[in-house]
Parts: C-alpha cells; structure tokens; sequence
C-alpha cells in the first residue's frame, strides 16, 4: 500500500482510460492527488475538467483533484523544461499538503501512469512508477482520440463529462406551434434524451392544489393568479431537469423550453420580464416554431391563441439580442422537421472541435 500516489494529465477531456488511472491509484494508496495541468490555448477550461473529475471520483476515498496552468513546451528530453514542469507539479502537491494541514504531505511514494514519460516523472520524484495499461489495451481510448471523434466515444465519457460537452438543443415558441412534437421527434431522430417543459407541469401541480387550498373544487384554468415566484420555480425546475437529463444524455440533448424561456412566459402573462429570472444559461442552439401555418388546438390548458404572433415577433426579438444561434421554424410539421434536422446535423459537425494541446 502506498502512502501517496500521483495522477497527472491534461484530461482533454477526461475519459474512461482517466477514471480507471484514478482509481487503480485509489484501490493502492491512502492518498491520490490528481493533477490537472490544462494550458491555456487549449479550448476545454481547467475550471470544467476539474469539477468533472471531481464529480466522478467524489466516492473514491483518498482522492483530490486539483488543477493548474502548465504553458510550458512538451520536451522531454531537455532538463530545463523538465525542470518547469516539475516546479508547476510541486506546486500542485504542496496545495495538496497545505488543504490536508500536513506539511510533510507533498511527498509522493508512486506515480501511477499510462505515458511514457511516467518513469522519468517518478525518478525525478523519488517515487515507484506504476504503469497501467499503457498499451491502451483494456480501456482502448485517449484523449486525442476523443477529441478527433467525440460523438463515436461518447460511451466512454463520464456521465458530468457528458453533460459539460453536449450539444444542447432548445425549441421554443408561443402556445400550440408544435413545440412538444417537434423537440420530441427530434429526440427520437437523434436517440437521446428529451426535456420536457417544465411549465405545463407546474401549471398542473398548481391546479392539484389549489382545492386543497381553497377547501373546495378546482378552479379554473383562467383564475389562475401567475407570479415571479411561479416563473422562479419553472426556471430552477427546468435547469435542474435538463442537467439531469444532460448527463444521460447522447452527444445531442433536446429541451421543450428551458429556463431563459421562462423570462418570456413570465412577460408573457406578467407584462415584464423580472431581474430575479435572468440566467446566464447559453445551449448551442435555439428553434423557434413560427405560429404561421399551424392552427390553434385548445387541449383544456391553453389561453394564448390571440398572444401568438405577439409571442413568436417576442421570441425572435429577444433571441436576437442573446447572441447565441438560433432557427426560425415555417412551414409544415415534417418540413420544420426536416429544418431542424439539417441544422442540428450541422451543429453536430460544429460543436466538438477542440483547439489543438500545446506541444513543442
């Protein structure tokens, strides 16, 4: 058993090939310290493969992530930028001493590796190298691979990894222009999770309790009282599922709605947008249903047929001003099918290019 164990990489991204590292360190020491040595032209932020490693391993006793900027070239025949490697390193593991409040904590006994450069990391350390699968035969993946062809490895990503790398798709518009069926046969089209809108079932909730409430029968749907705080919970609600969904989800994730969405239904029924709803929260793509050419179907929850062209010209006034890509839907239901389709294949090409790691 060893006392202390090191894993370091880039983890761009973290993958399967990572997680079973981390945790052939774990099984064989009372302490692993995972360094994560991002440098800054890469396209993956060190703040997300942190929290997604952290996440993955937080079951795993004795591990610590924690992650640094290391822009220093990759030569590892010349000492001196081994020396600048090893200096950000030592810098990784006295952190890792000092939040442990054990000065003598920065000692390491082991590096557990799946490079080449594991041996001389550990010499320089004073340490056992533990190669682990270095021939990528039991978990056959790396991170260039992934990189090359994210969709066709997406089995061997972790489900926080998953969720932080998809290509979220979200479908928006005003009452009875198709939404729901769009976004879900989009779903199915793509084999991946769906998102359902978190306001009809709010709305349904609400009706539930409102006899318990008033000790009586249920009122109906138009006396209905909507305030910001409605719309808060809509918003968390929806974010809350969707990151839920995310981490189940396939490189493609399709919402109905999500929780900017809700800052427009809120004006919508309110007459203002509120503060308290704002939200940072940018998916990749934004649909737009356009109410034009699709009759109004009253199924008992709806009240908006005379707000859709308000709410469509709306949508499209304040998805202009977010600065994120979006699609104006027209037409038949299987042409804005086919509309959205193509556009999201697109998105697919797009969405997984990751600068190239720094090397010499």
């Amino acid at each position: 058993m060893f006392n202390h164990a090191l894993v370091l990489g880039k983890f761009y991204p973290p993958h399967a090939g990572h997680h079973r590292l981390v945790r052939a360190a774990a099984a064989r020491a009372r302490r692993t310290t995972v360094a994560v040595l991002a440098a800054s032209v890469e396209s993956i932020p060190l703040a997300d493969r942190v929290r997604w490693l952290a996440e993955e391993h937080a079951a795993d006793a004795g591990v610590a992530i924690i992650g640094d900027v290391d822009d220093h070239p990759m030569d590892f025949h010349d000492d001196a930028i081994w020396d600048l490697h090893m200096g950000v390193l030592r810098s990784v593991l006295s952190r890792r001493a000092i939040a442990d409040g054990d000065p003598a904590g920065a000692v390491v006994d082991a590096v557990f590796s799946s490079e080449a450069y594991g041996a001389e990391m550990a010499s320089r350390l004073g340490a056992k190298h533990v190669p682990v699968d270095p021939d990528r035969t039991v978990v056959p993946v790396s991170g260039t691979a992934v990189r090359a062809d994210t969709p066709g490895h997406w089995d061997r990503l972790a489900p926080a990894t998953r969720a932080g790398l998809c290509a979220r798709v979200v479908v928006v518009g005003a009452e009875s222009t198709g939404t729901t069926t769009l976004s879900r046969a989009l779903a199915a089209r793509y084999r991946t999770e769906w998102v359902a809108a978190e306001g009809r079932r709010h709305t349904a909730d609400t009706l539930a309790a409102a006899p318990a409430l008033a000790g009586g029968t249920p009122p109906p749907l138009d006396d209905l009282v909507w305030t910001v705080g409605d719309f808060a919970d809509v918003a968390r609600a929806q974010a809350a599922r969707e990151d839920l969904a995310a981490r189940r989800s396939g490189p493609l994730l399709v919402c109905d709605n999500d929780a900017w969405a809700a800052t427009v239904w809120c004006e919508r029924y309110l007459g203002a947008a509120h503060p308290d709803l704002r939200t940072d929260r940018r998916p990749a793509l934004y649909l737009l249903t356009d109410h034009v050419g699709v009759p109004f179907e009253q199924d008992g929850w709806r009240d908006g047929e005379h707000r859709r062209e308000w709410m469509t010209a709306r949508f499209e006034e304040l998805l202009a001003d977010r600065g994120v890509p979006w699609v104006k839907l027209t037409g038949s239901r299987d042409e804005r099918l086919a509309a959205a389709v193509a556009v999201c294949d697109d998105l697919l090409a797009r969405h997984f290019r990751f600068s190239a790691p720094l090397t010499a």
